[in-house]
């Protein structure tokens, strides 16, 4: 029986698993109820934790009912527990990356994309392949491309201020995002196809369809009950969002011509690849980074203006000292890339990860092993295992310097990428191809804001997908002053 660490040699005590799936229909619907309405998510799993005072429980998982008829995994919630996710040798990943639930493969023109297959699957690796093709070939176009997309982007969010004293920044970095994902991937702008400028507006429909069951859309009490059964009882079918999602593969595949020659090259139908460019555009790339910049704005701006300071002399002095926003000058901004590691760690844009037992195993918490067996669900709740007490300190507060200088040793307890931040992604892994670009692009996002604006203030609220952020004030950069 294979163990999820090298820490069984401390011989923890093995328990059973505490925790119970309740019974059939009236336990997942009561859990369900508790985790998008009674509870909330945090909570919904905090007091449990409290309940069977151990950080391996079994509980249930939305959606539950008909579209996910086996709710039940074994959650894993500290930091000590949570890597064995990663390990490929001891889980499977086959149709589980939106856990319990498996959308239609109408929604991806009838493919099962890169994303749902496990690492056994041949596919798997030469579909990643074609990404980190992708990733190679534009690594030194992908600064100046995104700072184009940032310039419009900023331009556009001084006008709504301007204009309306206010400016909604998830509808302007939403925008300048697709534009520039769209552009990385294919060499032309979506204006030149047939999606035109309505590329954000085609994916967050897409998305919202196939994705219905696992969110709450927040309405008042009295409808919960209405939304439970209009979303969870019977799935949205994927010819409802047909047309927003043949437009995209439209533009993808009359755009990316060169692209989709390499993977012919590769071995890779045409169609196929264009229906997987297509989910890495809309899904992978749009979904995670329109989630994970907000996410970055809204803790830089709870750090307040002392933080706005530190972060606006460190990039305004590299950026002078190495000539520009380039590989060398964004490597040396080590308070910039603390924080973009803090904000990945305290608020992940993805906070789940699911996979099944290959075999039997044995799981370790801080303080206990448990004992898996093959086939069970497996469950990782991302926010708990990267503030987990026992290994990082003030976990609950956002530390900007938390991992410069000796704090970079910390970083293998950051996990957002579906793996550990000191791992590197495979074809053969599980881990985000586009992990380093995201990084750097939060990097740049926050170079270029700081090289324009002294700082800022802003308004937040909790919403689906991430915070919703309005920009209440951008303060112009101060002049230079003379050395």
């Amino acid at each position: 029986m294979a163990s999820s660490s090298s820490t069984s040699s401390q011989n923890l005590p093995l328990k059973p698993i505490p925790g119970s799936y309740g019974l059939p229909i009236i336990g997942p619907m009561h859990d369900r109820h508790d985790y998008f309405y009674n509870q909330g998510r945090d909570k919904y799993f905090a007091s449990r934790v409290e309940k069977y005072n151990s950080t391996v429980i079994r509980v249930n998982m939305p959606p539950g009912g008909f579209i996910a008829p086996d709710p039940k995994v074994i959650a894993l919630l500290d930091g000590a527990s949570f890597p064995i996710l990663f390990d490929n040798a001891k889980v499977e990943k086959r149709d589980v990356l939106d856990g319990t639930f498996m959308p239609s493969t109408n929604f991806f023109g009838g493919y099962r994309t890169c994303a749902f297959q496990d690492t056994a699957e041949s596919s798997h690796s030469l579909l990643k392949r074609l990404i980190f093709f992708i990733l190679s070939s534009k690594h030194d176009t992908f600064i100046p491309l995104f700072n184009t997309n940032l310039s419009e982007h900023f331009t556009d969010l001084e006008k709504e201020l301007s204009k309306h004293g206010k400016a909604n920044f998830n509808s302007s970095i939403g925008t300048a995002t697709f534009n520039f994902l769209f552009k990385f991937i294919t060499d032309k702008s979506p204006t030149e196809t047939k999606i035109g400028d309505s590329g954000p507006t085609l994916v967050q429909v897409w998305l919202a369809a196939q994705l219905a069951p696992l969110a709450t859309a927040g309405l008042p009490k009295i409808f919960n009950y209405i939304e439970d059964v209009l979303i969870r009882t019977i799935p949205i079918p994927a010819w409802t969002v047909k047309s927003s999602y043949d437009k995209l593969y439209e533009g993808v595949m009359e755009a990316g011509t060169s692209v989709l020659d390499q993977a012919e090259k590769m071995g890779i139908k045409r169609e196929e690849a264009c229906h997987n460019l297509v989910f890495t555009l809309g899904f992978n790339a749009f979904g995670g980074l329109t989630n994970q910049f907000p996410i970055l704005l809204k803790w830089v701006g709870l750090g307040g203006e002392s933080l706005h300071k530190k972060l606006s002399d460190e990039i305004r002095t590299v950026v002078r000292e190495e000539n520009g926003v380039n590989f060398r000058s964004l490597d040396r901004l080590t308070l910039t890339k603390s924080v973009v590691y803090e904000t990945l760690r305290i608020e992940p844009a993805v906070p789940y990860q699911y996979a099944k037992a290959r075999e039997d195993l044995v799981v370790q918490s801080h303080d206990a092993s448990f004992e898996i067996k093959k086939g069970e669900m497996l469950f990782g709740y991302q926010p708990f295992a990267t503030k987990d007490a026992k290994i990082f300190e003030n976990p609950e507060d956002f530390v900007a310097d938390r991992f410069v200088g000796d704090g970079e040793k910390m970083l293998k307890h950051v996990f957002w990428s579906n793996g550990r931040e000191t791992d590197e992604a495979t074809p053969d892994n599980k881990m985000c191809p586009a992990k380093d670009l995201v990084e750097l692009l939060c990097r740049v996002y926050l170079v270029e804001f700081f090289l324009r604006y002294d700082t800022f203030t802003f308004d937040f609220k909790p919403s689906v997908l991430g915070p919703s952020i309005t920009i209440k004030s951008l303060v112009k950069a101060s002049p230079p002053s003379d050395q």
